[in-house]
């Protein structure tokens, strides 16, 4: 009851409510952007770059339009934020993707780690936990952390960082 009547709320404060829950919980599309968000959050404020970056991936590999993308990340941060781990995020991924997606998805979390250029422990740590969570082997992860690494390096370098060019 108490939660019914903070979504009415919620809806009446929120106009963009009724769009934020056209992803629910259930949703691998929310559970992958929570947790590429979470990358992005790991070493303080997303740059430029970063974000760009993630409204790339988002739509070209969920195939959304700019609007829903926007929407989409709006929710997992929401969602991201009230998390207390990544236990909730990767086993909705394990329970709607097949092995070559959450492949895609760590490869997701690797283009968002070097986007700015550099690579903190905190965040090679995230992303093993995570392809770990995700069942994917300690050789899969580093062959795709190797893999977005050497084409990272073939880009050259933009005002806003090294993957300013790709975006």
């Amino acid at each position: 009851m108490l939660d019914g009547l903070r979504q009415f709320i919620a809806d009446i404060v929120s106009p963009d409510a009724q769009a934020d829950r056209s992803f629910d919980d259930g949703d691998y599309r929310l559970a992958a952007t929570a947790l590429l968000v979470h990358v992005v959050s790991l070493d303080g404020e997303p740059t430029v770059a970063e974000k760009r970056k993630l409204h790339s991936l988002i739509e070209s590999r969920f195939q959304l339009d700019p609007g829903t993308a926007d929407k989409l990340i709006a929710s997992a941060m929401r969602v991201e934020g009230e998390a207390v781990d990544l236990y909730h995020f990767t086993s909705v991924i394990m329970r709607s993707v097949n092995e070559e997606g959450r492949l895609r998805i760590v490869e997701m979390m690797w283009e968002l780690v070097y986007a700015d250029g550099q690579v903190s422990e905190f965040e090679d740590n995230v992303v093993w936990r995570a392809a770990d969570l995700l069942g994917i082997s300690s050789r899969d992860r580093i062959d795709l952390k190797h893999r977005v690494a050497e084409k990272q390096a073939a880009l050259p370098k933009g005002p806003w960082g090294t993957a300013d060019a790709a975006i």
